[in-house]
């Protein structure tokens, strides 16, 4: 059966190339070519991105942190997470690519869709001119971004677009032409199709659906009978490359949340209710700056067997007020037995609108009751976690304030030495290594934890001339 596609359609999906991973060998001369792994350092991280040199040894994201240890060779670099440094190239990037298209749709720090259908400048489906043309994009990044790759797909849909630009990465250019797509996507696994999970892929697996092909071949009605009216019809759609999802440059925010995964489990309520506080108000700042107010609080909570209970309510109005969000997230973590320990913990709020009520007047009883859901595994999307970022205060999570100290890859700057990033740290001691985007590999030297003349730093411009 052909696509549905409308073959005058050209939608561009970039994916920037082990970006985190990626950037950290920028501003790192000396980790250039080395195994770099991104992501928490401690005994329960996760990786966020490995290099292209740590994913030869089977290192991934999402992986342990611990597992990743035992799989990367001697001399691997494990660095925390620098989101500053990150965001900074990322706005250059979007700011390219919103030169290219008025239609540009970021849905994360390194990836976005581009719809080229009506961008002026944009070649059609010649294929010599659209590589030629998606080429100089890419040289048009690198030289921006310091030697930062990204990879691109063209293709008359959002989801073969997003299958092309994983195709020939790093640097890599895949153009999809129309009447081409089924017979790139189903060979596939049916994981290639978007919103197939483990779950559904596994239940389609006793079906002896594995490929998307298989999947085509599943009457709409049997997949409607399986999955419900919305996912079942859905999956018979994409089965098809049938795609017609448009490039929004401006994506409604459903919810915003934060999480922390504690070095060990905390059983210890008053100290939950400190990091909860710290939740609240980087919540109520981010509402702050999208003008926008909630009305459902949400909590999370995570146990050491890794179950997790998640507690919500709604209010009869919907607020920004710090004070109201967190008498409301204490309320919800007073309802979860904490004894055990708890191993994360999360606070979200969701029903975001552009408009609030005060709440003088109504009665604060005047509430859902709370409500117990299933933690379905995204459903309130955590942001990344910077412990210890910048100078140690009010917003560093409570563990990093009581000790963590120093984090692996930090910028720092010294008076005497110059720009630097923490090597490593220990017993009293941080070793920083003095170097950066433009210098050759520098020194490394030790100094005490607390001494003086070392202090953090912003993230080094790979655009500045070195003296």
């Amino acid at each position: 059966m052909p696509s549905a596609s409308d073959p005058r359609r050209r939608i561009l999906h970039l994916d920037l190339d082990a970006f985190f991973a990626a950037v950290e060998q920028r501003d790192k001369p000396s980790l250039r070519g080395r195994p770099v792994v991104v992501g928490g350092t401690g005994g329960r991280g996760v990786v966020s991105t490995a290099s292209y040199e740590a994913r030869v040894y089977g290192v991934h994201s999402a992986m342990p942190t611990a597992e990743a240890r035992r799989r990367a060779p001697s001399g691997t670099a494990f660095l925390s997470s620098r989101f500053e440094a990150y965001r900074v190239s990322s706005r250059i990037v979007m700011d390219i690519l919103r030169a290219r298209s008025a239609l540009v749709e970021q849905v994360s720090v390194d990836e976005a869709y581009v719809d080229l259908t009506a961008a002026a400048g944009a070649p059609g489906w010649e294929e010599a001119a659209l590589e030629e043309w998606c080429a100089g994009l890419l040289a048009e990044i690198a030289e921006a971004t310091g030697g930062l790759t990204a990879s691109v797909g063209v293709a008359t849909s959002k989801m073969m677009a997003k299958l092309a630009s994983e195709m020939h990465k790093p640097a890599g250019i895949t153009i999809l032409r129309p009447g081409t797509e089924l017979e790139v996507l189903h060979p596939m696994s049916v994981r290639a199709v978007a919103g197939v999970g483990p779950a559904t892929a596994a239940r389609l697996r006793t079906f002896g659906v594995e490929t998307v092909g298989d999947l085509a071949r599943v009457s709409e009605a049997d997949l409607v009978a399986i999955f419900g009216s919305a996912h079942g019809a859905g999956l018979h759609r994409l089965a098809r490359a049938d795609d017609d999802r448009a490039v929004v440059a401006e994506r409604e925010t459903k919810s915003v949340s934060v999480e922390e995964t504690f070095e060990s489990d905390i059983p210890d309520r008053a100290v939950l209710e400190v990091e909860l506080a710290r939740m609240a108000a980087q919540l109520a700042t981010r509402m702050g700056a999208s003008a926008t107010f909630a009305r459902t609080i949400t909590v999370k909570a995570r146990f050491h067997d890794f179950s997790t209970v998640t507690r919500s309510s709604s209010l009869p109005y919907a607020t920004g007020d710090l004070s109201v969000v967190l008498r409301e997230g204490r309320r919800l973590l007073g309802s979860i037995d904490v004894s055990g320990g708890l191993r994360l913990l999360g606070l979200g709020v969701s029903g975001l609108t552009t408009h609030a009520q005060d709440e003088l007047g109504l009665d604060v009883d005047e509430r859902t009751d709370v409500v117990e859901i299933p933690d379905v595994g995204g459903a309130v999307v955590p942001e990344p976690q910077v412990p210890g970022a910048g100078a140690v205060g009010d917003g560093e999570p409570l563990l990093a304030r009581r000790g963590r100290g120093w984090r692996t890859g930090q910028d720092v700057t010294h008076e005497e030495h110059g720009a630097g990033w923490v090597w490593g740290s220990g017993l009293g001691r941080v070793t920083v290594r003095f170097e950066g985007p433009l210098t050759p590999p520098g020194p490394i030297r030790t100094f005490r934890v607390d001494d003086p003349q070392l202090s953090p730093a912003t993230p080094p411009d790979w655009r500045l001339t070195p003296l």
